[in-house]
């Protein structure tokens, strides 16, 4: 296990990043754009009423990506939603390194083409600074997930966070990772 290496990371190392270096015209191979770390979030609501559904899906994010989620909490009062600070509404996930590359492996190659009806991600969701967010309406679409074993389906938030500088960099080093971007 201390040398095992993503199947991901090889590819981006011996190909990606090569011809990234090439194509962008970069004078240094450290500006071509890396993965920093995906965030996995997912917001519960409803857990004001009922904690089940915040265990639930902290049972589910640890599921899916692999590692333990942690509770968010509430950072300013809303009295619309009867929020009060410091309550706990969500779980959230910070991958990186191999458990990263190996999420986002699963996520363009299993979870993604299981989304019903699916027509590819919206290619505007990048932040400006070389970031990407994706919002996913049902976890069931990944694998690890019995459909008969979850109280609710719920959706989560995955934000791809790159070291590019720009939305352009970052949509070409994504789409050479096999992210299925609309037409």
């Amino acid at each position: 296990m201390k040398n095992y290496e993503p199947r991901l990371k090889k590819i981006y190392r011996d190909q990606i990043a090569p011809e990234l270096f090439k194509e962008l015209g970069y004078k240094s191979p450290m500006q071509t754009p890396k993965l920093d770390k995906i965030i996995v979030s997912m917001g519960v609501g409803e857990a004001l009423q009922n904690k089940k559904f915040l265990d639930a899906a902290i049972d589910d994010l640890t599921l899916i990506t692999g590692q333990k989620a942690v509770k968010t909490k509430a950072r300013k009062s809303i009295a619309n939603f009867k929020i009060r600070e410091g309550q706990e509404i969500g779980a959230k996930v910070t991958l990186r390194g191999a458990m990263m590359y190996e999420f986002l492996d699963r996520l363009v190659n299993v979870a993604l083409p299981r989304v019903k009806d699916f027509r590819g991600v919206n290619q505007n969701a990048f932040d400006g600074h070389g970031n990407y967010s994706l919002g996913i309406t049902e976890q069931i679409i990944f694998p690890e997930i019995d459909f008969d074993k979850i109280e609710r389906v719920s959706g989560l938030n995955i934000a791809i966070v790159t070291t590019a500088k720009t939305d352009a960099e970052a949509k070409a080093f994504l789409a050479k990772f096999g992210m299925p971007f609309r037409k």
